[in-house]
């Protein structure tokens, strides 16, 4: 156990559970959260394995469980794991790009108890959908979304955001209203993993990012409460980071397609931290005891600038992994925060991004054979 965790309360339960079933995926994301050496290796954990991280979560006080991947389409034991989850009294999500949901397995999810399903566009036309996600999939989306109306699930939709798409903002609002959309989360992508390979060519510049938050409100302000629209900004244009994940080992549990147990999406990267696997240790004792969800909880790690703010209670240092890729260093402040002795980072990027037209290098796309080509292993 890390000896700074006697100094910290003890956690609340991990209420947001993440189940990563795969990191299989059809679709080639340019901004892609998934690791950029998620081809290294390929385990996945069998049915039975996932059936009791299921069991073991929710005595632990899991009430919120999200399938995701990769695509979670793609693992054929899907329909089994929402069924206990259902059976267990979870909240279930669905993220998803449709690819895979057939209108047998719509049927089939919804009767095992499925209570929500998020489905992504990567934009409001078919070639530049197709163009990003490096796939022809816009009108299998169409009818995906088309289907998840038919089966009575609340209709969910998520765009990540970026220079390349985030003019048509406009666009994408209408085609998310013809949809019959409930919920719209235009979510700007967070620059780690894939995206952070492609940062120069996918971060918006300042003006692009203001003009698609005023028409999002002029949309908002006439369509009032036929549909909600969330305008996620991304993190490097703000002056103090986020709170991330509500806190490092506080609300949000992760497990990975090979059963390493994470306190959010990208920790796996972070040097010196042993995050245990769920073969090995049950989830109350990952939570509560393993020294990968206790290093960062609460404050007694804080160097200054952090350690010394009166607003390290709001933020908690910001986001670990944005420290160690900017900083070179997991403990340091987010270089967000402009107090930040390497906010110098991000600044560089801003600046860059305010040139006017894309930069001129070619964006790096998911796929097994470039993520093992990242990771520099033998193709």
């Amino acid at each position: 156990m890390n000896p700074l965790s006697s100094s910290v309360a003890q956690p609340g339960p991990p209420l947001w559970l993440l189940a990563e079933l795969t990191y299989r995926c059809p679709l080639h994301c340019a901004f892609c959260y998934n690791p950029v050496d998620f081809a290294r290796d390929d385990t996945e954990l069998s049915t039975d394995d996932w059936l009791r991280v299921l069991r073991e979560a929710r005595a632990a006080g899991s009430v919120q469980c999200g399938f995701s991947g990769g695509e979670p389409m793609m693992r054929e034991d899907l329909e089994v794991l929402v069924a206990e989850a259902h059976r267990l009294g979870y909240y279930t999500n669905l993220l998803t790009s449709g690819v895979g949901l057939s209108a047998e397995r719509a049927a089939a999810l919804k009767a095992a108890g499925l209570d929500h399903i998020q489905l992504s566009f990567q934009d409001s036309t078919r070639e530049l959908n197709d163009f990003l996600s490096h796939t022809r999939t816009f009108e299998l989306k169409q009818q995906v979304a088309a289907r998840i109306k038919e089966q009575g699930w609340p209709m969910v939709m998520n765009v990540v955001v970026h220079r390349l798409n985030i003019d048509y903002i406009g666009q994408i609002i209408d085609m998310a209203v013809a949809l019959g959309a409930e919920y719209l989360e235009l979510a700007n992508s967070q620059y780690y993993s894939w995206a952070l390979l492609n940062r120069d060519q996918l971060l918006p510049s300042r003006e692009q990012l203001q003009r698609a938050e005023r028409i999002t409100n002029e949309y908002r302000e006439r369509l009032g409460d036929r549909i909600k629209i969330f305008f996620v900004v991304p993190d490097y244009y703000e002056t103090r980071p986020k709170k991330c994940m509500n806190g490092w080992g506080n609300v949000f549990l992760t497990v990975t397609p090979d059963g390493t147990a994470l306190p959010c999406h990208t920790a796996k990267m972070l040097p010196g931290l042993a995050f245990p696997n769920v073969r090995e240790m049950g989830l109350r004792e990952i939570w509560y005891e393993s020294e990968g969800f206790s290093r960062y909880r609460g404050d007694a790690w804080m160097k200054d600038p952090c350690r010394s703010c009166p607003d390290k209670e709001k933020d908690l240092g910001g986001c670990r992994c944005q420290a160690y890729m900017l900083a070179g260093d997991p403990a340091a402040a987010d270089p967000v925060c402009d107090k930040s002795p390497a906010h110098d980072k991000v600044s560089a990027a801003v600046a860059r991004a305010q040139q006017p037209g894309t930069p001129g290098a070619p964006l790096i796309f998911r796929d097994p054979r470039e993520s093992r080509r990242q990771a520099g292993c033998a193709d």
